[in-house]
């Protein structure tokens, strides 16, 4: 069996039996990211001295039978907007270069107390303020289905280092579909949580009041082993999975409007395919989505520059000029305007909850387009505007709403569905997530 490419869960119950070491296991990603011709496109920096330190600690215990988890020794990379305490934690950013943390953020902490291995720190889009994943300012990572495409972002090294096994599973982060685009562009799993379930204690933010941490992985067992340690709490049981009955609402209207043709083939395949396994689908357009992505530009970019105003304008030509430009399209919100729509939008919640009561899950497309060329959209501003738009327009719809969300693969490469359930029903979600999975595989 390829080790390097086997789920964490299968790699965390290889240490259990004895078949693998942690510190074989990190070696033989090490000389994996070593040999691999875009490991600098993929990884901002390499935490050697740090993973070698637990990958031997995580050996020692499995051989004294004192393991602290089923994860034990499983080696993870880590989104570089994730504090790490003595490395340089950047996001993807110029403004930020030489950012030393002294300490590490709440969820690594956590992580390395319950075993896990740091292998290291991944590129990703520029202060985590687009769905592409292009970073000429830094590195733009390959993905992982054809390395002229952009890998979807903001989460971008983090999935394709999962994708092309040069660590067992990735933490990033997600704002308005950050874990879910790489996700579903690279092949993986992908896990937004409900806001606020994963502190964001030493995260650098973007926009707090829209901002999660989740994991990105090659199943959806990995995925809710991994909440399990970034909440402290035990991962969801998935053994009573079944679709049968489960009553899922396909999204229809804005979900479609503009859509390509690949990811909707892909997504009504995945459909049938959850039919035949027993759910029941139901179609439905919900007016009060396209309100809610009507206030997005009020929300987001108002929230991100008021955050990163000073350092941004002190050096603007440290940055991208269309991430600068989304940063700056902030500034033109009035302040009673911002307040205006969070008002809104939460009227806008109320709503939807009453409407999608009784469903077990809303499904969609994850992206309804499929990775761009990266040197067109380094050429056409006006391309990567629109493309980088209709990436998030989907993923958005679950941070608006506040609802936990997972992208799974249907089988066509670059192409997810994704499920949407209800604030505070992760695990739930993740049960059925389980089950989906079945069915589509």
């Amino acid at each position: 069996m390829d080790w390097l490419k086997a789920t964490a869960v299968e790699q965390g119950r290889a240490i259990m039996a004895g078949l693998i070491s942690p510190l074989e296991q990190l070696e033989a990603y090490l000389d994996a990211v070593e040999r691999h011709p875009d490991a600098k496109r993929i990884f901002a920096r390499l935490t050697i001295d740090r993973a070698r330190a637990e990958a031997i600690a995580a050996h020692d215990r499995a051989r004294a039978g004192l393991r602290r988890g089923l994860l034990d020794g499983v080696a993870l990379s880590w989104k570089d907007l994730f504090d790490s305490a003595g490395i340089a934690t950047e996001s993807g950013s110029k403004l930020l270069e030489g950012r030393v943390p002294d300490r590490d953020a709440r969820v690594l902490a956590e992580s390395t107390v319950q075993g896990l291995v740091c292998i290291g720190k991944t590129h990703m889009t520029e202060l985590a303020f687009s769905g592409l994943g292009l970073n000429p300012m830094t590195a733009t990572p390959p993905n992982a289905y054809d390395p002229t495409l952009v890998p979807g972002g903001s989460s971008s090294g983090a999935a394709v280092s999962v994708a092309l096994g040069l660590c067992a599973a990735a933490i990033g982060s997600d704002t308005g579909g950050s874990v879910r685009v790489p996700a579903a562009w690279n092949g993986l799993v992908g896990l937004k949580t409900s806001h606020g379930l994963v502190p964001l204690t030493g995260v650098v933010p973007l926009c707090p009041r829209f901002d999660t941490v989740g994991p990105l992985a090659r199943t959806v067992e990995d995925c809710a082993a991994l909440l399990g340690v970034l909440t402290g709490t035990p991962a969801p049981d998935l053994g009573d999975a079944d679709l049968n009955g489960k009553r899922l609402l396909v999204l229809d209207g804005v979900p479609f409007d503009g859509a390509r043709e690949g990811p909707v083939q892909a997504f009504e395949d995945a459909v049938n395919r959850l039919a035949a396994a027993g759910a029941r689908i139901t179609h439905a357009e919900i007016g009060c989505v396209a309100e809610a992505l009507a206030l997005a530009p009020s929300l987001f970019a108002p929230e991100a520059y008021g955050i990163w105003k000073d350092q941004i304008e002190d050096a603007p030509e440290l940055m991208f000029p269309p991430v600068l430009e989304r940063f700056r399209g902030g500034n033109a919100v009035l302040a009673a305007d911002y307040v205006s729509a969070w008002a809104s939008l939460a009227r806008l919640r109320q709503v939807w909850a009453a409407a999608v009561a009784g469903y077990d899950a809303v499904i969609l497309p994850t992206a309804p387009n499929l990775p761009p060329e990266a040197a067109r959209l380094l050429s056409d501003a006006d391309y990567f505007a629109t493309e980088n738009l209709l990436a998030l327009r989907n993923t958005r719809i679950a941070n608006l709403l506040d609802l936990p969300a997972l992208s799974l693969p249907t089988g066509q490469p670059a192409c997810g569905i994704m499920l949407m359930g209800v604030r505070g029903g992760d695990r739930a979600l993740l049960c059925l997530g389980a089950a989906a999975e079945k069915a589509l595989r």
